[in-house]
């Protein structure tokens, strides 16, 4: 399996590739599934990644404390 960054690099010429407009039917719709796939790939390994980042935290009596970095949800 490629990992994040050989995947993204992936996706970014297969968008170039589609951009140009220049391809047949059949090839796009190979190109777009694949990059489909691609995208899926990168986002899971993205929340992945932001599940494990973690902060120091400063605490009052100046130790530090590792704290898992929340980020805020949309609002609906």
């Amino acid at each position: 399996m490629a990992n994040f960054e050989e995947s993204l690099k992936k996706l970014e010429v297969i968008v170039g590739q589609l951009e140009q407009g220049d391809l047949a039917l059949e090839d796009s719709l190979k190109l777009f599934e694949e990059g489909v796939n691609l995208s899926a790939t990168c986002k899971q390994e993205l929340e992945a990644a932001e599940g494990k980042v973690q902060i120091l935290v400063k605490q009052r009596d100046g130790s530090q404390k590792l704290e898992p970095f929340l980020t805020e949800s949309p609002s609906a």
